[in-house]
């Protein structure tokens, strides 16, 4: 079994005359209708964030990969294609969750030209059947399950066939992964200039993109490489399919001024406990952000 997060994408091809591009993926291991998944369509953004999960039964992972593909939506008209990506599944080590950002290309099979497309970013864990003690899990069985372990707990034994497996999936009891996230905003470095005398007004606000919680820091004054300190707790219902998002924001008088942003998945905090990072801001020329991640889990098992 093939996990995988679409998260986002960034930098896309614009399309349109009018507007910008309406994107929606097209992910597949066999191009099959039935194995065939397709994300939901976001709206005039060439940077869309989907946060979608889907899972792929894989025969043989020396031998297949999965292939992305994006599209422009038209409505009645036919689709545009923007650009294309793929994963060998031998590259991926099993039970290890893999963050991954592609480039788009034109063609998989032949480089036909050197145009930058955008980026696609995927979230990738590989369980194969019958394999289950051969590697550590990486979500701790006391709060989650992988796919692989949910078919096990509904009675599969590894070793049957594609169709019963398959059909063992459909049953699979849902685990919803609940925890406090709690997220401590440290502070930013090299900002870009926003104000005329050379400096800005920064604060962050964080959101869970899910739940559409929000908070924010303080605004720290005339300054480039602010620091917050300050910490904040989101009671997170669906950490598997949730993600937070950090928007650097220049306060001004009369509005504000976007500066940059931050999106992350809850895999690693999860799978960690707890984790310090800097991150580089998205959409900006320059800036980073420093932040320690805190998970404590409350699990929820629900048939």
């Amino acid at each position: 079994m093939l996990e995988v997060k679409l998260i986002q994408a960034r930098d896309l091809t614009n399309k349109d005359i009018i507007g910008k591009s309406d994107p929606y993926a097209v992910l597949f291991v066999r191009p099959l209708p039935d194995r065939t998944k397709k994300s939901k369509i976001i709206n005039n953004d060439l940077n869309p964030i989907w946060n979608e999960h889907y899972e792929f039964i894989i025969e043989d992972a020396t031998t297949q990969h999965l292939v992305v593909r994006i599209y422009d939506d038209e409505g009645v008209q036919a689709s545009e294609f923007i650009g294309c990506a793929q994963v060998l599944l031998s590259e991926l080590e099993p039970g290890k969750v893999k963050d991954v950002w592609l480039s788009l290309v034109k063609d998989l099979e032949i480089q036909r030209d050197s145009k930058y497309r955008g980026q696609v970013h995927l979230e990738l864990l590989y369980c194969p059947f019958g394999m289950e003690n051969s590697f550590t899990n990486p979500f701790s069985s006391d709060f989650s399950m992988t796919s692989l372990e949910r078919v096990l707990k509904n009675g599969a034994n590894g070793t049957g066939d594609i169709e019963n497996e398959k059909a063992v999936t459909h049953k699979k009891r849902e685990i919803i992964i609940r925890g406090v996230l709690s997220v401590t905003v440290i502070s930013a470095e090299d900002l870009p200039i926003v104000d005329l005398m050379g400096k800005a007004d920064p604060y962050v606000v964080l959101t869970m993109k899910k739940s559409e919680l929000k908070n924010k820091t303080r605004v720290v004054n005339d300054s480039l490489n602010p620091v917050w300190n300050q910490t904040f707790d989101f009671v997170v219902e669906d950490g598997l399919h949730d993600m937070l998002i950090l928007e650097v924001w220049d306060h001004d008088t009369f509005g504000k001024d976007y500066m940059g942003r931050c999106i992350l998945t809850l895999t690693r905090v999860i799978l960690e406990g707890e984790y310090k990072d800097c991150l580089p801001l998205e959409g900006a020329k320059s800036g980073k952000l420093n932040i320690n991640l805190k998970w404590m889990p409350q699990p929820i098992f629900r048939d």
